[in-house]
């Protein structure tokens, strides 16, 4: 039955979700005329929002492009391919290798967002090169699935904002504990029923034998491989290029900031360090300068779409939250709630502002306010709220390509090919996470 009912989104997705590019165009018409419709705004003020929120997302975008290309090119490292082509041997057969991939996503995403989203797609890819009869769609939707859980691991947003002092809503609920947010009970339960449900529903969802799209291992090769023979020395300017001395000197260097950070600053895994992690540890693997640039152009080849659309995104939440659009969308469904009902219609409102904001940090700015002293007046438990928001800011990111791009640019992959997968994986889910926010 889950067989079927995957086969028919897979196809309903392959026939009418656009490409992404083209997807962001349209919600930003989409959020364009119900700012217009549903606040004060004209055509012209949304047009101002647009165009003031367009670049705003431009760190972030450099931060994601980084994570893709670093972390592909450190995978492209031979010792690095060891280790997946030995992580990719332990399998038998395309259930185990499915059921693999979506553990070890999950785990890492839960761990560290950035962490897990590479590493689950880079090991999905590997997966696909030995293991015969494995579906290169599904198995990419899965590696992309345990990003589901990432909102409510060590590098959630929310609760890690509001458990810091000082944080812009401190005055009103004052600083909450992670351990009454991500290290609470209940939301570990959560988590590890999601963390199991993800390989088992994935499993399910194997197609037919005969129904199976196999990828050639040939093609996902790297055009250029780190792995190529150093060319003859013949200038100095190739002897610096393939002086070994010179990359070991600079990921000294970089090793020794990290464990500085982490040591003695006691700093936690944020976007900036993993992807410094990422730089370094890739250029001491690749062993000389020239090895690492030769695994740069295929890599920076796959960020070509987070460096376009994400743009388009920050104008999309531009007009959302100078609108007024998703205090609107949020107030609304916060009015049609109980004291019982609150926590459900928090994590849903979060999703549908997680579509069009596709930003923890960004959405929690806009909904903590409205949130958080309902539920002070309600009588909810503002961590269970903070929580609540939080899993809907990561369940509707299964069918918003923008989280995706990063794992679709590593595997060659378009949005049309996994979303039918993961659209099973929203479903699933959501029903696992209202059930535990009603039962807690």
């Amino acid at each position: 039955m889950l067989n079927r009912l995957a086969r028919f989104f897979v196809h309903l997705m392959q026939k009418y979700l656009p490409a992404p590019f083209l997807f962001a165009i349209i919600l930003t018409l989409i959020v364009f005329v119900l700012g217009i419709v549903a606040t004060d705004s004209g055509p012209g003020d949304m047009v101002i929002y647009w165009g003031d929120g367009f670049w705003n997302l431009l760190e972030f975008a450099m931060q994601m492009a980084l994570v893709l290309v670093t972390g592909h090119v450190m995978a492209n490292s031979r010792p690095i391919k060891r280790i997946l082509n030995y992580g990719a041997s332990i399998p038998n057969n395309p259930t185990q290798a499915i059921v693999m991939v979506s553990f070890i996503s999950a785990v890492a995403c839960w761990i560290n967002w950035g962490f897990g989203l590479v590493v689950g797609a880079l090991f999905a890819k590997e997966m696909a090169k030995v293991v015969r009869g494995l579906d290169y769609r599904l198995v990419i939707a899965s590696a992309y699935s345990g990003f589901l859980v990432w909102h409510a691991g060590f590098s959630a947003s929310v609760p890690l904002a509001v458990a810091t002092e000082g944080h812009d809503f401190e005055e009103l609920v004052g600083v909450i504990s992670t351990s009454e947010t991500i290290f609470s009970i209940e939301n570990l339960i959560i988590s590890a029923a999601v963390i199991v449900m993800l390989p088992l529903l994935n499993k399910a969802m194997m197609p037919k034998k005969e129904e199976v799209v196999e990828i050639d291992a040939s093609l996902l090769e790297d055009e250029v491989s780190a792995t190529d023979e150093e060319n003859e020395l013949e200038t100095v300017a190739d002897r610096i290029e393939n002086s070994k001395a010179i990359s070991l000197i600079i990921g000294i260097m970089g090793l020794a900031y990290i464990g500085y950070y982490f040591l003695i600053e006691e700093g936690t895994l944020g976007l900036n360090i993993v992807n410094f992690i990422f730089l370094f540890v890739g250029i001491l693997l690749h062993g000389t300068p020239k090895q690492y640039l030769k695994a740069l152009p295929e890599a920076a080849k796959a960020a070509s779409g987070i460096i376009i659309q994400f743009p388009f995104y920050a104008g999309i939440m531009g007009m959302m939250t100078a609108s007024g659009l998703a205090a609107v969308i949020s107030q609304g469904l916060v009015n049609m709630s109980t004291e019982t009902t609150f926590p459900i219609f928090s994590f849903l409102s979060a999703g549908i502002v997680n579509f069009f904001v596709p930003s923890g940090g960004g959405q929690w700015a806009v909904q903590a306010p409205i949130m958080l002293p309902a539920s002070l007046e309600m009588g909810v438990d503002v961590a269970k709220t903070c929580m609540a928001v939080a899993w809907g800011d990561a369940w509707t990111n299964m069918i918003q390509p923008f989280w995706a791009l990063p794992a679709l640019g590593i595997a060659g992959l378009g949005a049309r090919d996994i979303m039918g997968y993961c659209l099973m994986a929203l479903l699933f889910s959501g029903v696992i996470i209202i059930f535990g926010l009603l039962i807690f």
